[in-house]
């Protein structure tokens, strides 16, 4: 009886080995395998590498900002993660690459990234080249002056041609404004990051600087002796997350991860920990796009 009873445990203790190695072969901890996804999607094959490249700014204050820690730092970033652990990838395995707007359709095109999540107007010109998931996010054009400026109240102060005006080369706004200024060639002061343009305007070479709202206020929580926003939004901007044109079955697992993420309240709480600090509102959330 004693035999049968140490046979009987042995073989328990076999079968709990087995089991453990089967969970291993699944991926244990570091996700690959615990997600399903259909067969030659991008979807399986970024969970199955365990790795993924995610295009953002590293200017962006609230968004996308390279911060201490040598990685960017933001609710464009915090958006990117909740998709990447949708795929079952861990938070360290993400190369992030960084996406200035005049490049974010070729890092894309040409597979240089996975996606890109950059505080990215979705529009009808960019959807030539790539698709976009989303909007999870619309903000508005604004003007940043400096703090004492009281000449500058909004875009249509630009139309006497004697200001000058600082945006980013490829980017929504510099197109944007253009219909607002007399003389483009020399009152619209392109550079490749909003960094260049809040230095340009702190030193007397603009008298302003267009982009976003949300991006603004990142400037002024930095420096709110020195800068000021002078009027209302003037446009409306749906910040979307570009993906490869033809990956539709991508597209979509990114919209059904951003609906859920606004129900599970991750939306809202990614908000609240980066750009929701500086006062900009996030409002509700947009309806997504499914085209």
């Amino acid at each position: 009886m004693r035999i049968k009873r140490v046979a009987a445990v042995a073989a328990v203790a076999a079968l709990a080995l087995g089991l453990t190695a089967c969970g291993g072969d699944d991926g244990g901890d570091n996700g690959a395998g615990s997600k399903s996804f259909a067969a030659g999607s991008t979807m399986e094959k970024l969970n199955k590498a365990q790795k993924i490249k995610v295009g953002t700014k590293f200017d962006q204050p609230g968004f996308g900002l390279k911060g201490l820690s040598g990685k960017p730092e933001g609710f464009d970033v915090e958006i990117a993660k909740i998709v990447v652990k949708e795929l079952g990838i861990p938070e360290d395995k993400i190369e992030w690459v960084e996406a200035p707007s005049k490049v974010r359709e070729d890092v894309i095109v040409n597979g240089t990234v996975d996606l890109v999540a950059a505080t990215y107007t979705i529009n009808d010109k960019r959807k030539e080249r790539i698709a976009f998931a989303g909007p999870y996010y619309e903000a508005g054009q604004n003007i940043l002056v400096k703090k004492d400026d009281t000449t500058i109240t909004g875009p249509d102060s630009f139309k006497d041609g004697t200001k000058k005006v600082c945006s980013v080369t490829g980017s929504t706004p510099a197109e944007t404004i253009k219909q607002y200024v007399k003389d483009v060639g020399t009152q619209l002061v392109l550079f490749d990051t909003y960094d260049k343009c809040r230095d340009a305007l702190k030193g007397g070479q603009v008298n302003a600087v267009t982009t976003d709202n949300v991006i603004l206020l990142g400037y002024i929580a930095k420096d709110e002796a020195s800068f000021k926003l002078a009027g209302s939004n003037f446009t409306k901007e749906p910040y979307g997350i570009g993906v490869k044109k033809e990956d539709a079955d991508f597209r979509s697992f990114i919209n059904d991860t951003l609906d859920k993420a606004v129900a599970d309240g991750s939306w809202k709480k990614a908000w609240d920990a980066t750009a929701g600090k500086f006062g900009a509102e996030l409002g509700s959330a947009p309806t997504i796009n499914r085209y």
